[in-house]
């Protein structure tokens, strides 16, 4: 059997595998060592096995993931949550949906110190969904906020979407980073104007207004920013500057937040010993789905199937951007299924040097695929911030926040629509930073 029959063998495999319920990670492992076995022998797939999954945790980059965790989690524990949606309740209060409005723009700052949109949704449905039902908003329509508010995580630095796919690519990490910044803000943009849409068509979905605030309020307001911008422009702009790369920034991060936890005296050892057991956790789930992929990468690679789906999209005569049309529409099927990470290591081995061989900028791919992505994290049956947010406001049912965060998709596709046009917007910082 030629290998190429034996890569559509072990493709075939692997999806059966996922129907049947096996982790994505012992998926991609077990096909992957298998199909090198097949097209190799035991003796060379032993050694790719042991070596991939060591290397993949001793790649020094991979650092930034748990930094990344631990800065989010130090947030949250530091109340910085709170205040910035103090601040900007006070700014926005007064317009239609002013607390949906507060939500995004207090998200995209929480977003700039902290690298996981699951931990950020947590962090709001807490803190943002019990104030906005306090004013008579319709459940469905705050808990679309928070969830869709929480994909912005993923897009702003730092992101552990961009930290996997630099990883999986072999691009900067530094530049994916700070490449995600002008569509994050973009997309929050979007998000504000779905809002305010809403509203306008529905007023019952946010019937009530808290009241005025006073132009003194509002500029007292602003204090709440300070732990935010402070350790934003300490660790993405001396990132963007030059200073220093993407795992210092996370340490410095780190413990720029740690100090303010310890001033403030709001971490206790619970929560502190909490965020080390998050940040481990989701470290260990990343580093074993990026040791899976790259085992899964290293068969296709031998099965030629990658270059055979190069060489038949090229013949198609077709534009590329049909290509990416179509490429689109496939994550967003996947994010029905899978999360964001696992959906990005299955992919990319086969998608990326398509992508790349059409003449697509892989910088301004990766923030194309971390937006598409984004759309699984409120896509059911596996929407991974919905999950955690019904799982916080028990008295909400699920099925609510799904329709409360689809017309926030609208945002997404939007998003991806004006970066395709103008793809400037994601690569016009990465071209000027220091390094």
């Amino acid at each position: 059997m030629n290998p190429f029959n034996i890569g559509i063998l072990g493709c075939a495999l692997m999806v059966v595998l996922l129907f049947l319920g096996m982790p994505i990670t012992f998926a991609m492992m077990f096909v992957g060592f298998v199909g090198i076995w097949g097209l190799s022998g035991l003796e060379a797939a032993l050694p790719v096995v042991a070596s991939t999954i060591y290397e993949t945790a001793a790649y020094y980059p991979f650092t930034i993931i748990p930094l990344f965790v631990l800065m989010g989690g130090l947030a949250d524990n530091s109340g910085i949550t709170t205040r910035l949606y103090d601040t900007f309740d006070k700014w926005f209060r007064r317009l239609p949906g002013g607390l949906g409005i507060a939500t995004i723009v207090a998200i995209a700052g929480f977003s700039a110190i902290s690298g996981s949109s699951v931990a950020t949704s947590a962090a709001f449905a807490k803190t943002v969904i019990p104030e906005m039902r306090r004013f008579k908003y319709n459940p469905k329509f705050a808990g679309g906020i928070v969830a869709a508010g929480a994909t912005i995580d993923f897009l702003i630095p730092p992101s552990i979407g961009f930290v996997v796919y630099g990883m999986l690519t072999e691009q900067s990490i530094g530049k994916l980073l700070i490449a995600g910044m002008l569509p994050g803000l973009l997309l929050s943009v979007l998000f504000i104007g779905i809002i305010v849409s809403w509203v306008k068509i529905d007023p019952s979905v946010a019937p009530t207004s808290p009241g005025r605030t006073t132009w003194k309020e509002k500029i007292f307001a602003l204090w709440g920013m300070w732990e935010t911008i402070l350790v934003f422009l300490i660790t993405i702009g001396g990132m963007y500057l030059g200073y220093i790369n993407p795992t210092e920034a996370g340490g410095i991060g780190c413990i720029a937040l740690f100090i303010i936890t310890l001033l403030k005296r709001e971490l206790s050892w619970k929560q502190f010993v909490n965020s080390l057991y998050e940040t481990t956790r989701v470290t260990c789930m990343v580093m074993f789905l990026v040791a899976g992929a790259n085992l899964f990468s290293y068969f296709l690679a031998l099965s030629t199937i990658p270059a055979a789906v190069s060489t038949w999209i090229g013949s198609l005569g077709v534009s590329r951007y049909i290509v990416l049309t179509i490429v689109a529409v496939i994550y967003l099927i996947l994010g029905c299924f899978l999360d964001a990470v696992s959906m990005m290591v299955l992919t990319m081995p086969v998608i990326f040097p398509v992508m790349v061989g059409l003449g697509f900028d892989p910088i301004w791919f990766g923030v194309i695929c971390v937006l598409m992505m984004n759309a699984g994290l409120i896509t059911p049956p596996v929407g991974l911030n919905v999950y955690t947010i019904a799982g916080i406001i028990r008295d909400v049912p699920m099925k609510e926040v799904f329709k409360g965060a689809a017309p926030f998709l609208f945002a997404i596709l939007a998003t991806t629509v004006i970066l395709t046009f103008f793809p400037i917007i994601a690569t016009i910082l990465p071209a000027q930073m220091g390094r």
